[in-house]
C-alpha cells in the first residue's frame, strides 16, 4: 500500500508555465466519492488509471492506483459516472528540491488554479514558490471528487 503526502494550494498567477518542464491533460470522473473509498478513473493523455484512495488524516492518506486500457476507462466513465466531471492541465513545475502539479481546470470550474507538491513525509516543509497563494489542504471543496459534482469553490 502506498502513502499520498501532499499539501494543496491554491496559485495567485501562472507564472508557474514558464518554469513548468511539461504537461498533460487530465480528465477524471469518480465511481465512488465517499472519503472513506474514494475511486477514480483518470485519463492522462493516452493512458488511463483507476485510483483508489482512503480518509485523508491531515496531509496523509493511503492510495494505490493501477494502469488499465484507455477504452475501459473512456467505457467506466460514460456507463458508470455520466462521463468525465473533470477536465485540467497538469503541469510539472521543479522547485527547489521538490516537484510540484499545477492543475489549471477547464470547464465548469475554468480560472481555478491549484498546485499540490507531494513529500516523503508528513514532517517535510518544502519552500513554497512564488506562485502559491492559501493553503487549502485537508478543506474538501477543493478535492477533486468534490469538484466533480459541484459548481465552482469559492475561491
Amino acid at each position: 500500500m502506498a502513502k499520498e503526502i501532499e499539501l494543496k494550494f491554491l496559485v495567485t498567477d501562472r507564472t508557474f508555465v514558464n518554469i513548468a518542464t511539461s504537461h498533460s491533460r487530465i480528465r477524471q470522473c469518480y465511481l465512488s466519492d465517499s472519503p472513506d473509498a474514494t475511486v477514480r478513473i483518470r485519463l492522462k493523455d493516452d493512458n488511463a488509471y483507476i485510483t483508489v484512495k482512503g480518509r485523508n488524516h491531515g496531509c496523509v492518506r493511503d492510495e494505490w492506483e493501477y494502469e488499465i486500457p484507455a477504452q475501459d476507462a473512456l467505457e467506466m466513465a460514460e456507463h458508470l459516472s455520466h462521463g468525465f466531471a473533470i477536465d485540467k492541465t497538469r503541469y510539472i513545475v521543479p522547485y527547489k528540491g521538490y516537484v510540484w502539479e499545477v492543475d489549471e481546470f477547464h470547464g465548469n470550474h475554468e480560472g481555478l488554479i491549484i498546485a499540490e507538491v507531494e513529500m516523503p513525509s508528513a514532517n517535510c516543509t518544502p519552500e513554497l514558490p512564488p506562485f502559491i497563494g492559501k493553503e487549502v489542504t485537508g478543506d474538501p471543496q477543493y478535492y477533486n471528487s468534490s469538484l466533480a459534482k459541484a459548481k465552482k469553490p469559492s475561491i
